[in-house]
C-alpha cells in the first residue's frame, strides 16, 4: 500500500458521505425527505424518467511506466429502516416513530458502505481490456428494541466495471467506466423510492499504481500536455490523492477537487452537509433545542454522532474553527502570541503600514513620499477625477493575496489634513503611482499646478 493510502481514504470518505444528511439532521426536515448526493449512479433508464440519475461514470488518466494498477470501487447502498410497534396481541405494525426507554427511532433510509477491490492489473503486456462484475448483495435484519423492532432491508445492486489500457504519447492511457446494471421491475420504473434503492450512491474509485507514476491532469509536465488534453471524463474527475510528492494514488471523484486534497486539521469530524462550513454548522447545532437534538439522534446514528460531538466541543476546539488563515504569505501575517485574541491589533505585529515601503519604478515609496496619481484600473470610476494630481503617501498595505495598495491624500484637497487625521485615504496600486524623486521636483510640480 502507498504511504498516502490512509490520507486518500479520509478524502474518499468525505466524498462518500458528502450531502448524505443535511442540517438540521432530522427526518422531518423537507430537504432530508428528498435526499440528494454527488456520484449517484441510477439503474438503467432512471435518468430518462427524471426520477433518477445517469447509470454511468467514466474517467481517463495517464501513467508513465509499465505499472500495475489496483482499483477500488466504493459507494453507498441504501438500506430501509422500518420502525414497527409491538401490539398488545404480540403482532407488529408499522409506525413513523417508536419511543421506549428514553430512546426514539424513526423510519428512515440509512446507507451501508460497499467497497470492492479489483486487480492488480498489469500494463506491461500491451493494450488490454478487463471487465468485472460489481455486486452489493441483498440483506435483511431485525433488531428487537423496547416496545417494538427495527426491520432493516436492502435490495441487491449490480454493476459492471470495464478497464482498458492503451499506449498514447509514450504513456499509458487508462479508461475506467462503471455502469449500474441493476434492473428495476416495470411496475416500479416510475417509483422514486425503488429507483434510489437500486442506485449506487456517492460512487467513486481509488486507483493505486505500482511500478510507474500517475500524471497530474491539472498540472501535467509539458511532455504530457498533449495526452492530457485528449483525456475525457464523464461525471467525475481524477486527482492525485496522496500527499504532495506521492504520485501513486488517484481519486476518481464526482466532486471536483485539486491534486493532493486534504481535510482541514481544525475539523474534528464530518458534518455530511453538502458544501459544509464547520463553524457555521456547529454553531447551528448548538442552537438546537433538546427536542430537536433528540429527533436528530433518532434519525440516523451519524446524526447522533454530530450532536454528541458538538455538545462536547470545547471552547478551544471552537476557536480553532474561527479565523484560521490557510497558506498565508510568509512574514505577512504573524503567528498570534499566546494570550492575545486574534482581533487584538497587537496580534498583527509584523505589518506596519506607517513604515512599510514599496518600490515603484525603482523608487522607494513610503509614508511622506510625494507621487503623481495615474489611475488605470477603473476599479472606481471616481478615481479618474484624480488623474495627474499630486498626492502624499500615508501608508503601504499588502493583502493576504499578495496585492499591494498605497494609501494617499491629495495635496490640493482642502480637507487633506482632516482625512489624514481620521484615516480616510484614497488607495491605489503601485503601478498607478508616479514617484516624484525630489522636493525640488515636487515644488516645481505644485507651482505649475497653481499657475494653471
Amino acid at each position: 500500500m502507498s504511504t498516502g493510502w490512509d490520507r486518500a481514504r479520509t478524502i474518499a470518505d468525505a466524498v462518500l458521505y458528502e450531502g448524505y444528511l443535511l442540517y438540521p439532521y432530522r427526518a422531518s426536515s423537507a430537504k432530508n425527505q428528498s435526499r440528494w448526493q454527488f456520484g449517484v449512479l441510477g439503474p438503467p433508464g432512471a435518468a430518462e424518467t427524471a426520477l433518477g440519475e445517469d447509470d454511468t461514470l467514466s474517467a481517463q488518466f495517464l501513467i508513465d511506466g509499465d505499472a500495475t494498477i489496483t482499483l477500488v470501487v466504493r459507494f453507498l447502498h441504501l438500506q430501509r429502516r422500518a420502525v414497527e410497534k409491538r401490539t398488545e396481541d404480540g403482532r407488529y405494525e408499522p409506525v413513523d416513530e417508536l419511543t421506549g426507554a428514553g430512546t426514539s427511532w424513526l423510519t428512515w433510509d440509512e446507507a451501508v458502505e460497499s467497497e470492492l477491490t479489483f486487480g492488480p492489473l498489469d500494463l506491461g503486456d500491451g493494450a488490454q481490456s478487463w471487465t468485472y462484475q460489481v455486486a452489493a448483495p441483498a440483506a435483511s435484519a431485525i433488531d428487537e428494541v423496547d416496545g417494538g423492532r427495527l426491520v432493516r432491508s436492502r435490495r441487491a445492486v449490480h454493476g459492471r466495471l470495464t478497464v482498458t489500457a492503451e499506449s498514447d504519447h509514450g504513456l499509458w492511457r487508462v479508461t475506467t467506466a462503471l455502469h449500474n446494471t441493476t434492473r428495476v421491475a416495470d411496475d416500479l420504473a416510475c417509483d422514486k423510492d425503488a429507483i434510489i434503492a437500486a442506485s449506487m450512491i456517492g460512487t467513486h474509485l481509488i486507483a493505486e499504481v505500482r511500478g510507474g507514476q500517475l500524471v497530474s491532469l491539472l498540472d501535467p509536465p509539458d511532455s504530457a500536455a498533449a495526452a492530457v488534453a485528449e483525456c475525457h471524463q464523464h461525471r467525475c474527475f481524477p486527482v492525485l490523492a496522496g500527499p504532495p510528492g506521492d504520485d501513486a494514488l488517484l481519486l476518481i471523484s464526482p466532486i471536483i477537487l485539486y491534486d493532493h486534497p486534504e481535510i482541514a486539521e481544525q475539523s474534528e469530524g464530518a458534518l455530511y452537509d453538502s458544501t459544509e462550513i464547520d463553524e457555521i454548522l456547529t454553531l447551528r447545532v448548538m442552537t438546537m433545542t433538546d427536542e430537536e437534538k433528540a429527533q436528530a439522534r433518532a434519525t440516523d446514528p451519524l446524526a447522533a454522532q454530530i450532536i454528541d460531538r458538538c455538545d462536547a466541543m470545547t471552547p478551544e476546539a471552537m476557536q480553532r474553527l474561527h479565523g484560521v488563515l490557510r497558506d498565508p504569505h510568509p512574514g505577512l501575517i504573524p503567528e498570534i502570541p499566546d494570550g492575545v485574541d486574534w482581533w487584538d491589533p497587537i496580534a498583527d505585529n509584523a505589518v506596519a503600514p506607517d513604515i512599510d515601503a514599496v518600490l515603484v519604478n525603482g523608487v522607494r515609496v513610503a509614508r511622506g513620499s510625494k507621487v503623481r496619481l495615474r489611475p488605470s484600473r477603473r476599479a472606481d470610476a471616481q478615481d479618474m477625477f484624480f488623474a495627474g494630481r499630486l498626492a502624499t503617501v500615508t501608508s503601504v498595505h499588502e493583502t493576504v493575496d499578495g496585492d499591494q495598495q498605497v494609501g494617499v491624500t491629495v495635496d490640493d484637497d482642502p480637507a487633506a489634513e482632516l482625512h489624514d487625521w481620521y484615516g480616510r485615504y484614497l488607495y491605489f496600486a503601485p503601478d498607478e503611482l508616479e514617484p516624484l524623486k525630489s522636493s525640488l521636483e515636487t515644488h516645481t510640480e505644485r507651482s505649475s499646478t497653481w499657475q494653471q
